[in-house]
């Protein structure tokens, strides 16, 4: 066990995380293969121009030939995976992927981990990208793609902050600890707790209860940034051994939000006596900024280099994302799925988008809206466009038919509050009916955690046809 490490062997390697990992391992001295069923590029491409071994399937020979002193393990792989089962007959060494990163970088740098149901990627982004702008030079590990740094979800600098999105869902078949449990936060950002995840949760009180062990792990001399207005987190910090920072619209935040306006250049707010404007609309993404504010100025950005940062902040891929204007269309992509993130993007894109009609494409796609368990919020929040379309759920021979949800029911819901609304069956079933309806001035914007099977490519094509 004490044998130095000098090759290391990634199952699941095409993985935009896993993948990313690798080339850093790569990059600092070590033996890297790896294997995957699905190899293709980009994922592919960047890894071989690294210098590491890619084999394609999952197969015990891979490890014969590859003899690794260490194998990370994929989050997706799972028991029965013939590799998988090699590594434990034939007793090798493996970790997680969190795991990893605890061990050959995270231990020896000062970490900053952004956490809650909402807004970690745009908030770990952003931050990161305050850092690099203001010449700390980050490392950072990152849930999609930032548009401002340029090196993917993780890249590692050897300085010394780590700028980490802190995920919550379980580590590995063998550990399921959320993943952020792994991450050594010396400054932790809690943006929001909600009930999500329902495939591997069974109700908010477990949700707070992994916040709660995160909490516990921020050293004494550490620092908890945390929303004011959110009441579950509020709770699980109650008893923190670290400082607390409360950040929030609410007259008992420590550091409060107030005099929000938005233009054509952003959202506008005050914050700790000073002016700031964000490239961002709707009041989630003001919430965000005000978190990496407080967290950069503790690390000694002074106020006026945030300012500069926030400015020049280009957003995330998939975050309010416009992919295109075509004869006064706009469309946007965004990864929206949970349906406070809907309703909250929704109400950004009025705030940037004044007075034009706004449409709402919804896939049900993600682990918790397949499920029957926001069959009546998702109404709620969809019921706030102007006009919606839904098609059926991902995956649906997975679920049992009671607990799937029932899209039909939700469309019937929204027409009740006098929207227009439509269930088709697939992408192409909308597009064979959504261009006829659209006019000049019209925003599209398109919800999926996935590709809705290219549907925003087929509109584009088609609208730039007619």
């Amino acid at each position: 066990m004490n044998a130095p490490i000098k090759k290391i062997h990634f199952i699941g390697i095409c993985g935009t995380a896993m993948g990313s990992v690798a080339a850093m391992l790569k990059d600092q001295g070590f033996t890297v293969s790896g294997s995957d069923e699905r190899v293709y590029p980009p994922m592919s491409t960047f890894l071989q121009d690294k210098g590491i071994q890619i084999m394609e399937g999952y197969r015990p020979e891979n490890l014969a030939v590859t003899k690794p002193d260490l194998v990370v393990i994929g989050n997706a792989i799972s028991r029965g995976n013939p590799e998988l089962e090699s590594v434990l007959n034939e007793r090798y060494y493996y970790l997680s992927l969190p795991e990893t990163l605890k061990q050959f970088f995270l231990r020896f740098s000062r970490n900053l981990v952004v956490s809650g149901t909402h807004g970690k990627t745009t908030t770990t982004s952003l931050l990161a990208w305050i850092f690099q702008d203001a010449a700390f030079n980050p490392s950072y590990m990152i849930g999609g793609i930032p548009l401002n740094l340029g090196q993917g979800c993780a890249h590692n600098t050897r300085g010394k902050h780590w700028i980490l999105e802190g995920d919550e869902y379980d580590t590995a078949f063998f550990d399921k600890r959320s993943k952020f449990l792994h991450y050594l936060p010396e400054l932790l950002i809690i943006n929001n707790i909600e009930f999500d995840h329902a495939d591997i949760y069974r109700n908010l009180d477990e949700i707070k209860l992994t916040f709660k062990r995160l909490v516990d792990i921020v050293p004494q001399n550490g620092m908890i940034v945390l929303n004011a207005d959110n009441s579950a987190a509020i709770g699980v910090t109650r008893h923190s051994k670290s400082q607390l920072l409360e950040v929030g619209f609410s007259e008992n935040a420590a550091i409060r939000i107030t005099d929000v306006s938005a233009d054509e250049k952003g959202t506008h707010f005050n914050l700790s006596g000073h002016r700031f404007c964000v490239p961002m609309y709707g009041n989630h993404n003001v919430h965000n900024t005000a978190m990496c504010i407080t967290a950069a100025h503790c690390y000694g950005i002074s106020y006026e280099q945030i300012a500069k940062s926030l400015s020049g902040f280009k957003g995330v891929k998939r975050r309010q994302e416009v992919r295109a204007e075509i004869n006064g269309i706009t469309i946007v992509d965004d990864f929206g799925h949970h349906p406070t993130a809907l309703s909250e993007t929704i109400y950004a894109l009025r705030q940037r988008y004044p007075k034009r009609k706004l449409w709402a494409l919804f896939e049900p796609r993600s682990n918790t809206t397949r499920r029957a368990v926001f069959q009546h919020e998702l109404p709620a929040a969809l019921a706030k466009a102007d006009a919606v379309y839904m098609t059926q759920i991902a995956r649906a021979e997975q679920l049992a038919e009671n607990d799937r949800l029932n899209v039909e029911q939700v469309i019937a819901d929204i027409k009740k509050k006098n929207v227009p609304a439509w269930y088709e069956a697939n992408s192409d079933d909308i597009i064979a009916k959504l261009p006829s309806q659209l006019a000049p001035g019209d925003v599209v914007a398109v919800f999926s955690n996935g590709s809705f099977n290219g549907l925003i490519d087929k509109l584009i094509t088609k609208l730039s046809r007619k």
